[in-house]
C-alpha cells in the first residue's frame, strides 16, 4: 500500500493533478474572499455555513475567523468523503479543502478587499446581483476543473457528490439540492431579501456546473466516407490512439460500394484529423456532431496507454 502510495508521486498525473487542484482553489478562494465575504452573501456552500456560524458566535461575544470555521467544517466532511465516495476522491480533497483557508489569508493579505470597497460600498461590484453573478461563474468554473479530475473544493461539493453518486442525481442538481438547505441558514444573520439572493445564486450555481461539465465532456462524433479509408483509419488508431468503427455503405444516388468510418474524438484531435487530410489532399464526404456524454471503454486512460505501447 505504502509502496503504490509512494510510486504514485512519481508519475505525471498525479503533478499535473496537484497544479489543477491548487490553481482552481487559488481561483476559488478568490471568488469566496472579494465577492462572497464583503456583501455577506450566503449561497448554499460550506463557506456561506460558516460565514453564518462566525456572526453567531460573534453575537455570544466568540470571535472566530471565517477561515478556521470553513477549515474546522471541511475536516468532518473529509471524513464522510473518504468512506463514503472514495479513497482517490478523499484524499485529493483533503488538500484542496485544507488550503482553502491558508488561501483566503493569502488574498487578505495580498490584497484586502476593504482597498476595493468605494466610500459607502458594501460589495467589491457596488451592486449585489453583479457581485453574485461574478462569484457564481467564477467558482462554478472552478468546481467543474476539479470534479473533472475527480477532486471537489470540500464542503458542499463533498455533499453535492454524495447525492450525486447514491442518488444519482446530476452533480448540478446535486450542488443545488445540497445548497439549497444550507442556504436557508442565512436567515440566522441575513434579511429575507439577501436569502432569496443565495437561493438563486445557489441554482445558477447549479446550471453552471452542468453547463461547464457538458463542455468538458464534450466530444465530436465523426463519420468519414472515403476511398483512402485505410488512411484515415491507421492515422486514428497510430497517431490519436482512437478506436474507430468501419461500415460498408452504399450511396444512394451512386449505387457504388463505400466505407464509413465512425469515431469519437476530442476537439483537438477532430482538428489534427481535419488537418492531416487536408495536408495529404484525400476527398471525403465527412460529417461531424456534438457528444456531451460517453461512457464505456472510451477515456483518456485508454489514449494514453495506446500512445505508450506505440
Amino acid at each position: 500500500m505504502i509502496k503504490e502510495a509512494l510510486s504514485s508521486l512519481l508519475t505525471w498525473k498525479f503533478w499535473k493533478d496537484l497544479i489543477i487542484m491548487t490553481v482552481g482553489m487559488l481561483i476559488a478562494s478568490a471568488a469566496v474572499y472579494y465577492f462572497m465575504l464583503p456583501s455577506k452573501l450566503v449561497l448554499g456552500s460550506i463557506t456561506g455555513l460558516s460565514i453564518v456560524l462566525s456572526n453567531v458566535f460573534a453575537i455570544f461575544g466568540i470571535n472566530i475567523k471565517v477561515s478556521l470555521m470553513v477549515t474546522v467544517i471541511n475536516a468532518i466532511l473529509l471524513l464522510m468523503a473518504w468512506f463514503l465516495i472514495g479513497h482517490e476522491f478523499g484524499a485529493k480533497t483533503v488538500y484542496t479543502a485544507l488550503i482553502l483557508g491558508p488561501m483566503l489569508e493569502f488574498w487578505e493579505k495580498v490584497m484586502p478587499y476593504e482597498k476595493l470597497l468605494e466610500p459607502g460600498q458594501t460589495s467589491v461590484m457596488g451592486d449585489l446581483w453583479f457581485d453574485l453573478l461574478c462569484f457564481v461563474l467564477i467558482v462554478s468554473f472552478s468546481q467543474t476543473i476539479l470534479f473533472h479530475i475527480n477532486a471537489s473544493t470540500g464542503g458542499l461539493d463533498i455533499l453535492a457528490k454524495i447525492v450525486n453518486k447514491y442518488f444519482h442525481f446530476d452533480i448540478g442538481k446535486s450542488v443545488t439540492v445540497a445548497g439549497a438547505i444550507i442556504c436557508t441558514t442565512a436567515f440566522a444573520i441575513n434579511p429575507f431579501r439577501l436569502v432569496v439572493v443565495g437561493l438563486v445564486g445557489t441554482w445558477i450555481n447549479g446550471l453552471a456546473i452542468d453547463h461547464f461539465t457538458a463542455s468538458f465532456n464534450r466530444r465530436k462524433r465523426v463519420c468519414i466516407i472515403s476511398e483512402e479509408y485505410e488512411k484515415i483509419r491507421n492515422y486514428i488508431i497510430n497517431t490519436l490512439s482512437r478506436g474507430c468503427s468501419l461500415y460498408e455503405v452504399t450511396g444512394g444516388y451512386s449505387g457504388n460500394g463505400y466505407v464509413d468510418i465512425q469515431t469519437l474524438l476530442t476537439q483537438d484531435e477532430f482538428a489534427a484529423l481535419m488537418s492531416f487530410m487536408k495536408e495529404n489532399n484525400i476527398h471525403s464526404f465527412t460529417t461531424a456532431g456534438n457528444v456531451s456524454e460517453v461512457y464505456g471503454l472510451w477515456n483518456d486512460k485508454k489514449a494514453a496507454k495506446h500512445k505508450k505501447i506505440s
